[in-house]
């Protein structure tokens, strides 16, 4: 590697001289700023950021760990998340802890030995004492895509229980008494609130509480929505749902898929909604209805309040909710 002095040997400069040229440019004349900067291209040389953010005890990256970075929704996050690091000058690291809680807590404690200037995360388990121990050590932490009551970190979230009450108010308003709610693991917050939302929107409209049947999968993939169709293909006629609500629009194309590989129609014999509204909902063979969350917007919120959090000593914390909306197609009504 190239080094500084030997930089200032060749553009005939002091050390101090390439440091301004690095640090602060706005203090050096314009010819000799050129000179050291031709020196630089000349010789290859590379700044070495580690040392410098060494030196100035702070990083200038953030970190977002996911909860699955194979789903698209999590990427159009941390799109919307890089937006706001971009604006600030900042970089972001994209983890992902694959729903694997040692995993998450592996990528925790990294990001925290390289004195990353905060932390986006997606948990496993939004209680988990890694999430509190993180910032009383100095690295901020702001929790996304789940809530927390206690109000210990900012926080930036869609609200999951009336998201799963509109994909049900839907359904029901087409008719359907017996919905499948197809997702797990329950252990995650956003799938017991959209199912309780579910749940709360048939009793509401006068239906018993058992009126929508959990189907639960193992994770939320294209495949275990594969395997739900052909769990509810496979049930009697008189317990069949009419109708299904996924967790997300990868299971709920997975279930799409099954049904036309079965010769099912859709929405004929299964009216199905998925969750998330990501792109390829409408693209489907059937146009999924979908509950959209603002997904760019959840990333960018949540990277703006870190960078205020990690940088302003008079920050308050936030518990910021959006509203979701439910966006109907083919899936559930004929054209």
């Amino acid at each position: 590697m190239v080094s500084v002095r030997e930089v200032a040997r060749a553009a005939g400069v002091s050390l101090g001289t390439v440091s301004n040229v690095l640090n602060r440019p706005h203090v050096v004349s314009e010819s000799t700023r050129l000179r050291v900067q031709h020196a630089m291209i000349e010789l290859g040389f590379v700044r070495n950021e580690s040392a410098r953010q060494l030196r100035a005890g702070r990083s200038n990256t953030i970190a977002y760990v996911v909860l699955d970075a194979a789903n698209p929704f999590f990427t159009d996050v941390a799109r919307g998340a890089e937006g706001a690091a971009e604006a600030a000058d900042l970089s972001l690291y994209l983890c992902n802890s694959d729903n694997r809680p040692d995993r998450e807590l592996s990528y925790l404690t990294r990001l925290e030995q390289q004195r990353v200037a905060g932390v986006l995360i997606t948990p496993v388990d939004a209680d988990h004492p890694s999430l509190d121990e993180i910032p009383r050590r100095g690295t901020p932490v702001v929790v996304v895509d789940r809530t927390r009551a206690d109000g210990a970190h900012c926080t930036v979230a869609v609200d999951d229980v009336l998201g799963g009450e509109l994909a049900a108010a839907h359904l029901l308003d087409l008719g359907h008494e017996r919905i499948a709610f197809v997702g797990g693991p329950h252990v995650l917050g956003q799938i017991r609130d959209r199912c309780a939302g579910a749940v709360r929107e048939a009793v509401r409209a006068g239906h018993p509480a058992d009126s929508v049947v959990r189907i639960d999968t193992a994770s939320n993939t294209v495949g275990d929505g594969r395997q739900a169709g052909a769990r509810i293909a496979g049930m009697r006629s008189s317990h069949r749902p009419t109708a299904a609500f996924c967790a997300n629009d990868l299971v709920a194309l997975g279930l799409l898929q099954q049904c036309v590989a079965l010769g099912l129609d859709v929405p004929g014999d299964l009216a199905i909604v998925g969750y998330d509204d990501i792109e390829f909902a409408d693209a489907a063979a059937v146009p999924l209805t979908s509950v959209r969350q603002p997904r760019h917007e959840l990333g960018r919120t949540a990277a703006t309040l870190l960078i205020e959090e990690a940088t302003d000593p008079d920050h308050e914390h936030q518990q910021i909710l959006f509203t979701p909306e439910l966006v109907a197609r083919a899936s559930t009504r004929r054209r």
